[in-house]
């Protein structure tokens, strides 16, 4: 597995592409922004995107869906919770179910070439956020960054449900590479650690 981060956008999101180096099938998680720039990847080394991969419907996540979408023919993956709230979900703006938009949930797993990609549910910093978990990786969206966690104050979040979707991270088996939607890669063990908010969350159980 290759994972390419890009940094993309005003509020600095971070954009995946996740790409079996075999095949050269790929999946893109949370193209926020600077569709030229992920596009030109994809062509450069020429992958196969499949998937469009959504960890929440947040703007600075989602904003170059639509072009890669577009150019690629890849199916949107997101969790339909994420559909129904203005202003921030995809369907308002984008009218996502033209796009060939499929709902994912809890226990899903996608295939990307030889990856398998589960979908963890990790509601909080909003109603559909997910967690992407491939081989020794979480690509955590908005749901957990190194030393913090994504705001709960943006309509449809919630810290309740944030505390029990810290819970559900800590309690996998083992240790990930942990990349989130913004600021640089952690790792799970460490946030398990060093993370005052999932030390609350244990607490808190």
């Amino acid at each position: 597995m290759l994972v390419k981060c890009f940094t993309v956008g005003s509020i600095q999101a971070n954009c995946y592409i996740v790409t079996d180096e075999k095949t050269l099938d790929c999946a893109v998680i949370d193209p926020g922004a600077e569709s030229n720039t992920i596009m030109n990847y994809l062509e450069e080394n020429r992958l196969k995107c499949r998937f469009i991969l959504l960890t929440h419907g947040h703007f600075d996540h989602t904003g170059a869906v639509e072009e890669i979408q577009k150019q690629t023919g890849a199916v949107i993956c997101i969790n339909s919770m994420d559909i129904a709230r203005k202003p921030f979900e995809l369907a308002y703006k984008y009218k996502l179910p033209r796009c060939g938009a499929t709902f994912i949930s809890e226990g899903d797993t996608l295939r990307v070439g030889s990856l398998s990609i589960d979908v963890l549910e990790t509601p909080g910093h909003s109603e559909g956020g997910v967690t992407f978990r491939c081989d020794g990786a979480l690509f955590t969206g908005d749901t957990l960054f190194r030393d913090s966690i994504g705001r709960t104050d943006f309509p449809g979040c919630s810290y309740k449900s944030m505390m029990s979707s810290l819970r559900k991270l800590y309690n996998l088996k083992g240790d990930y590479e942990v990349y989130p939607g913004h600021m640089e890669p952690t790792s799970l063990e460490r946030e398990r650690r060093c993370n005052y908010f999932i030390q609350d969350a244990i607490r808190s159980e």
